[in-house]
């Protein structure tokens, strides 16, 4: 397996911010406490690597999130598992390793639906 330089945060909760004018936004989901990747799942990881190889030099955030049932520690490191699957995938399509800031935030407002929950997005700028 590939080791990957990355920056990775652990978020206190909360969404990440909305991403900005001209870039992109893509939202992976994953079933309920898993962190396997599907058919719709790997499509959304290429498309937003071509959007990174089409802007070379612009950070990719990938912010995880997981269900808000069960612990808060069993959530964060599925969390974790979940940006590292997608940013796994996005450097095999070519993303550079060192392009990539992970952020695992665990559960959400228990409010949000729970298959909302269970995602990774990934945001690129562009110009």
């Amino acid at each position: 397996m590939r080791h990957l330089a990355v920056m990775f945060a652990l978020g206190l909760g909360g969404c990440a911010a909305a991403p900005s004018a001209g870039s992109q936004h893509y939202v992976v989901f994953f079933q309920e406490w898993s962190a396997g990747l599907d058919d719709n799942a790997e499509a959304t990881i290429g498309a937003a690597s071509r959007w990174a190889e089409a802007h070379p030099g612009e950070p990719v955030i990938v912010s995880g999130y997981a269900e808000p049932e069960g612990s808060r520690q069993a959530s964060i490191d599925l969390s974790r598992s979940r940006v590292d699957v997608v940013a796994n995938q996005l450097t095999r399509h070519g993303v550079e390793p060192a392009r990539i800031r992970l952020t695992a935030h665990g559960p959400i407002d228990a409010t949000t639906a729970s298959t909302e929950s269970r995602r990774v997005e990934i945001d690129i700028a562009g110009t």
